[in-house]
């Protein structure tokens, strides 16, 4: 199967939304996306020092632009709309966001972790609007002394309650059931990426959590080579 964009679009953040935006750590994950149902138009959630912010981009068709050797061109586009999320009142820099489905329609889980491991899940809205859904905290375990550091989030597909919060500086992993601390996992290199991986076989809905070590280079041989799993 290939795949081929059938859109490309650059957007530029309005200054007045974030005027001095934070340089974040190299390995950040703070950008989020959901493309509405009808497809016309999607929600991009950024994260900059303690807050989120959404922006609406329009995502009308148009033809794809090529220039030399097959480069992509982006279509520049207006952001249609843009505000803060008042959902998520960090102390310190976000470091991961993660956008996510629910088993409910029309409702999606905008999870966020700072560089202290400080975890904040709230339920939004498929359109974008801050309705008062599920909203819940939850402090590291070390009550986030010490140095901060990246930190990683994902949630576990089958389960959207099920969140795991990796810390590089404390090499550790923490499994969460909403804002129940489950277990927590170390590793010996400092972590640099994490995914929950659904477990299909033998009838099993348990999912498997992937956890890669080091830099860039080691972390492919980490993965690759040792399969470094942590399953429960």
């Amino acid at each position: 199967m290939v795949l081929e964009a059938r859109s490309l679009r650059k957007a530029a953040v309005p200054s007045t939304l974030i005027e001095n935006p934070s340089p974040g750590n190299l390995q950040s994950t703070r950008l989020a996306l959901h493309v509405n149902e009808d497809g016309s138009s999607c929600l991009v959630y950024i994260a900059s020092g303690c807050h989120v912010y959404k922006l609406l981009i329009p995502m009308d068709n148009s033809s794809v632009r090529k220039g030399k050797e097959s480069l992509l061109i982006p279509v520049q586009t207006q952001v249609m709309d843009s505000s803060l999320v008042n959902r998520c009142p960090h102390r310190s820099e976000i470091q991961s966001i993660v956008l996510s489905e629910t088993e409910s329609p029309g409702c999606l889980v905008l999870g966020s972790v700072d560089d202290y491991g400080h975890l904040m899940v709230s339920k939004l809205d498929t359109s974008g609007k801050d309705i008062d859904q599920l909203t819940y905290s939850v402090l590291p375990r070390d009550s986030g002394v010490g140095e901060g550091s990246w930190a990683g989030l994902c949630f576990s597909r089958s389960q959207w309650s099920m969140a795991a919060v990796a810390r590089s500086f404390c090499k550790s992993i923490d499994v969460y059931d909403q804002d129940i601390h489950v277990r927590s996992l170390h590793t010996l290199w400092y972590p640099s990426s994490l995914n929950f991986l659904e477990n299909s076989g033998h009838g099993s809905e348990n999912s498997i959590l992937a956890v890669a070590e080091g830099c860039q280079n080691e972390r492919k041989w980490w993965l690759s080579t040792t399969n470094f799993w942590f399953s429960w």
